[in-house]
């Protein structure tokens, strides 16, 4: 899968309170990048926690500490990286609006 932006998950642990998101976010880019996911099942296959609303596919991050909203297009390949947060954050967004 082609992912856009890792510049996005950067950003996000570079933040002083974000350090530990570092290598729970690198390695689910890892997989996603190595992945080619066809249809919404297969991320699930892989991700068993993943969870979908509406056409977006939310991965919990760092034991569940953060959240991940991406935007797969599944014919060409392409994860958009729409949101990352905390809880908290994720709780005061409309994840099909991101």
């Amino acid at each position: 899968m082609r992912i856009i932006a890792l510049k996005t998950l950067r950003e996000h642990w570079e933040r002083r309170s974000r350090r530990d998101s570092e290598q729970p976010l690198k390695s689910w880019y890892a997989l996603a990048l190595a992945s080619a996911w066809k249809e919404p099942g297969e991320v699930k296959a892989q991700f068993r926690s993943a969870s979908f609303v509406g056409d977006r596919v939310v991965f919990n991050i760092a034991g569940n500490k953060y959240r991940l909203v991406t935007y797969i297009n599944y014919p060409y390949r392409i994860v958009y990286i729409r949101f990352v947060g905390t809880h908290k954050e994720y709780d005061a967004i409309n994840v099909e609006e991101v």
